[in-house]
């Protein structure tokens, strides 16, 4: 009977002091699992000695591969660049800070065994984080739930588990603004969630501030949703209505009551608003148009530096060479 091969992507920017703890209790949990398994450390443009730390427990584990990417593209563009490298018959995504326990591992892999293509980890507590940011999030996911055409799961990250076939599907999505948990939401097949307890930074600073987090949710919701280009239409009928009611109440103030309205302070207030709703409107607009700046340049999603652990990488320097 063929083993199956499990391939676990962490994305890596800055965390020196949680690789080599993380190793270990992944290295002890795929060991307890029946198959073989390859640890993908993606180095998104570390200014520590992260990729020196992975390159050294590469020489001494055979399992662990290394990617280094030329510069910081970002953590979502980070999770692509391992799930695109992974051979394994599950792809496993996980944040190399610790928040997401190994340990999970078994119960998701027992979802997939149970015929699920995706299973995704459902915060169901959040340890370590502040009232704003945990509330920020509450209201995302919910917000994100509500405008959006297809169910993305609230509370839910980047620790998930993806079937070969959905790996191969969520190649073949190409874009630029990428929100991984979206898009595989977005691809379909059978999926459901396993929850845990997220537990705080092992150590370091956390790598998404509240406006890292802000743009991330921006993100998700301009790529899954034209909810925002709808309430700005809405916006625009909303102010013509009260333009023209306020409109006819100055003529009816003039002619019919023989008086005019004093002061320059209605007037100020109204174009104000009028202006107001115009710049929000164009704020809202310009979001979109900037994505499809992005996407029609068509330039590569990441470009990588280096790579070790790979059997092919004397190939693949060579194929590459001018390219990278």
């Amino acid at each position: 009977m063929k083993k199956n091969l499990y391939s676990i992507v962490i994305p890596v920017y800055n965390e020196e002091e949680n690789i080599p703890v993380l190793y270990n209790r992944l290295r002890k949990v795929m060991q307890e699992l029946e198959g073989d398994y390859e640890i993908i450390f993606v180095d998104d443009g570390s200014s520590d000695s992260s990729w020196i730390l992975i390159c050294e427990l590469q020489e001494k584990d055979n399992s662990v591969k290394g990617i280094k990417l030329s510069r910081n593209f970002g953590h979502q563009i980070a999770i692509t660049s391992g799930i695109e490298s992974a051979i394994g018959d599950v792809v496993i995504t996980v944040d190399a800070d610790l928040q997401d326990p190994p340990e999970i591992i078994p119960e998701l892999v027992k979802k997939w065994r149970c015929g699920y293509e995706v299973v995704y980890a459902i915060r169901e507590k959040r340890r370590g984080e502040n009232f704003l940011k945990r509330g920020f999030a509450w209201l995302f996911y919910r917000v994100l739930k509500k405008i959006t055409k297809i169910d993305i799961p609230p509370d839910v990250g980047d620790f998930r588990l993806l079937s070969r076939k959905a790996v191969e599907q969520l190649k073949r999505l190409i874009e630029q603004y990428r929100f991984v948990r979206g898009l595989s939401t977005w691809i379909g097949f059978k999926q459901t969630g396993v929850e845990f307890v997220r537990e705080a930074r092992y150590k370091g600073k956390p790598k998404y501030s509240f406006w890292k987090s802000l743009k991330l949710a921006l993100n998700g919701i301009v790529s899954f949703s034209i909810a925002p280009l709808q309430l700005a239409s809405y916006m625009g009928f909303v102010v013509s209505i009260l333009s023209f009611l306020y409109a006819i109440w100055s003529i009816i103030a003039k002619f019919v009551f023989e008086r005019t309205i004093p002061g320059w302070t209605s007037i100020i207030v109204v174009v104000l608003f009028l202006g107001g709703v115009q710049l929000i409107t164009l704020g809202i607009i310009g979001e979109y148009i900037g994505r499809i700046y992005g996407e029609v340049k068509k330039r590569p999603l990441y470009i990588i530096e280096q790579k070790v652990g790979y059997k092919d990488n004397e190939d693949y320097k060579e194929e590459n060479r001018g390219k990278e």
